[in-house]
């Protein structure tokens, strides 16, 4: 992705102040266009000042034009936002080892210390991560590459707010300027050049070097939270050379000129980006915490669980019990299936308790604060009760929404729902959801939404009705105003493309595409793979990631599937094993859903399978409908 850049700890010349390893360098012929730096200021080998940039809003422009003696701001209104901004003030006097001051005088003195400071702490970051995990480079595949050649566009990374960066990403859009490795040189060392943002997409920016116009022959894609991109000013404070690409070193021969012209009044990353991007990617989930998750074989009980490692901010979680570390659950930390140890003694939900009689002297329970925090709700007042039908996303077949019933009422708002016509007789396979949870829905909402309701199994009076089947079942329809009507603006568009976790093998992200947008809920596909794999997944959804998640944090990412030709055996060899007892999922296997139930019923295991996808029927409605009495 980062198109032959050398990496960080390849930098041939650096600040004294900062603690990157020095090595030696062949000097930088002098009939060269360097443009070398003097602080926050471009200063030209005639001796004069070029460019400056905005220490408030990031502002690039012509260093005359700015505004005090000092010329460190565009404007007045940047001048005294930034002496009264004690929020900066406070940052980077902790930054320096400073006790926080209101006074602007902090910022004053050492701006270079500060800014050298966030980027070597976010370099050992880097560096650390490297050591313990690797990126996995999938054969073949690259984000850049599949966008470019279908014209695709990508979910903003605002859409992502669990994802690192996901709420302040700022106003970072085309045109943003940075400082980029500069690969069309044939220097000994380490050059660098400035690049325009020409296209979004998730974490990924395709970039163009200053100077090249409309000529696209050497854009490439860059992570822009990577080690390798850097606010317009960063060469200046860390001593590295501005270098012209060679295929333009030609173009021009006062390059003052030209970059006065191109950057004034540009944009560039803000100057603590990178401090921002390493905050984020701290996690508060640590190896070797308990906790409480779903038990992968019997939906109604959960498990202690034991973090074995953290990715992104996902979980891979060993039942406690297992002895070879083989039987594990990946989930998001703020996944709704965890939770702190006795959550489910406190709710009165079914729990099973390990063999282990006592726990091992590094195992330690998670803090509860760590978990997602639900709504609270009233449930003195009308509230849910047993018996009450709804429609609900099956977990064992999320491209489904089912006729449903509430089969038992827990504590703090949760519920145990079960899919009517489905269910074994000891409730083994019931799920649970808090009232709250956007992965259920009134009697209505499927139809007033143009979506296919899956009726109970078995059900022959159809087409489907829920006026005849609740006078049938002699049951009542769960009160509409008991549901989540919430739908926050979440800015996805139907087209977009996204990383999502595979939930029935939730170890695989995937290169995915959002289909259907049904007020908050998303229809995910996976491309490559038939309809009958997507997934209801809600918009705000931790398992749901911006282009470039995998790269950012290591992740292995599953690309696209191969044409259906060459699938073939793995469907005939899929199929000879539906007969299979308690068969698991272990990927993307064909099955119908009469297929899945059948071996629920069956097996003596309940795991996470994967069902065929209803037909739908496109279009939107009001949300809710009204019941009939």
């Amino acid at each position: 992705m980062f198109d032959g850049y050398d990496s960080c700890s390849e930098d041939t010349s650096s600040s004294s102040s900062t603690d990157e390893s020095e090595e030696e360098v062949s000097p930088l012929p002098s009939s060269l266009p360097i443009i070398k730096n003097n602080g926050q200021v471009y200063t030209y080998p005639d001796g004069k000042s070029g460019m400056a940039t905005c220490e408030m809003c990031g502002m690039v422009g012509v260093r005359d034009a700015f505004y005090s003696k000092t010329k460190r701001f565009c404007s007045v209104s940047c001048s005294r936002s930034y002496s009264s901004n004690s929020k900066k003030a406070s940052i980077l006097a902790r930054l320096q080892g400073k006790p926080p001051t209101k006074k602007a005088k902090v910022l004053q003195k050492q701006p270079l210390v500060a800014k050298l400071a966030a980027y070597a702490q976010y370099q050992a970051t880097l560096q650390n991560q490297a050591k313990t995990k690797a990126a996995v480079p999938v054969e073949g595949f690259s984000w850049g590459n599949y966008i470019n050649s279908n014209s695709f566009t990508a979910a903003p990374v605002t859409c992502f707010k669990h994802a690192p960066m996901g709420t302040c990403w700022g106003d970072i859009s085309e045109g943003v300027r940075v400082e980029v490795p500069n690969t069309d040189c044939s220097l000994p060392t380490k050059v660098f050049w400035i690049a325009g943002i020409v296209k979004l997409a998730g974490y990924n920016a395709l970039l163009r070097y200053e100077g090249f116009e409309s000529d696209s022959n050497l854009d490439f894609w860059c992570n822009v939270c990577g080690s390798d991109i850097h606010p317009v000013g960063w060469c200046a404070t860390s001593g590295k050379p501005l270098v012209p690409p060679r295929s333009i070193q030609h173009k021009y021969t006062n390059w003052k000129a030209f970059l006065v012209k191109r950057l004034t009044g540009a944009k560039t990353l803000p100057p603590d980006f990178s401090q921002k991007v390493s905050e984020c990617m701290q996690y508060p989930f640590k190896t070797s915490m308990r906790v409480e998750v779903v038990d992968k074989t019997h939906l109604c009980r959960t498990r202690v669980a034991v973090v074995e490692s953290v990715i992104g901010g996902r979980l891979r979680l060993v039942y406690e019990e297992s002895e070879d570390k083989t039987d594990d659950f990946w989930c998001h930390m703020y996944s709704p299936l965890i939770h702190h140890i006795g959550w489910s003694r406190s709710i009165g939900h079914r729990f099973k308790r390990s063999d282990i009689t006592k726990k091992q002297e590094e195992h330690f329970d998670a803090p509860p604060h760590l978990f997602m925090k639900v709504k609270e709700v009233d449930t003195a007042g009308e509230w849910f009760k047993e018996g009450m039908k709804l429609e609900a996303i099956d977990p064992l077949n999320l491209s489904a929404i089912c006729v449903a019933t509430i089969r038992k009422v827990l504590a703090d708002g949760y519920l145990m729902i079960g899919i009517d016509g489905s269910e074994a007789a000891d409730g083994s396979d019931w799920f649970c959801y808090h009232a709250t949870s956007p992965s259920i829905f009134p009697v209505g909402f499927c139809e007033i939404n143009m979506i296919e309701l899956t009726p109970p199994r078995g059900y022959a009076k159809l087409p489907f009705k829920w006026f005849d089947y609740l006078r049938e079942s002699d049951s009542i329809a769960a009160p509409v105003k008991l549901f989540n009507k919430e739908v926050p603006n979440h800015g996805f568009h139907v087209g977009m493309k996204l990383e999502a976790v595979d939930l029935m093998e939730p170890r695989l992200v995937c290169v995915a595409t959002v289909t259907r947008i049904i007020h908050r809920l998303l229809r995910i596909h996976f491309d490559g793979w038939e309809d009958e794999y997507d997934q209801w997944v809600d918009c705000e959804s931790p398992d749901l990631y911006p282009v470039g998640w995998c790269q950012l944090t290591g992740y292995q990412l599953q690309p696209p599937a191969p044409p259906q030709t060459s699938r073939d055996n793995q469907s005939s060899s899929s199929k000879q094993k539906k007969k299979a007892k308690s068969q698991q999922y272990k990927g993307h296997k064909k099955m119908t859903s009469l297929q899945l139930k059948e071996e629920l019923l069956d097996g003596e295991e309940y795991s996470f399978l994967q069902g065929a996808s209803d037909q739908e029927s496109n279009g939107s409605a009001s949300y809710y409908i009204k019941q009939e009495p």
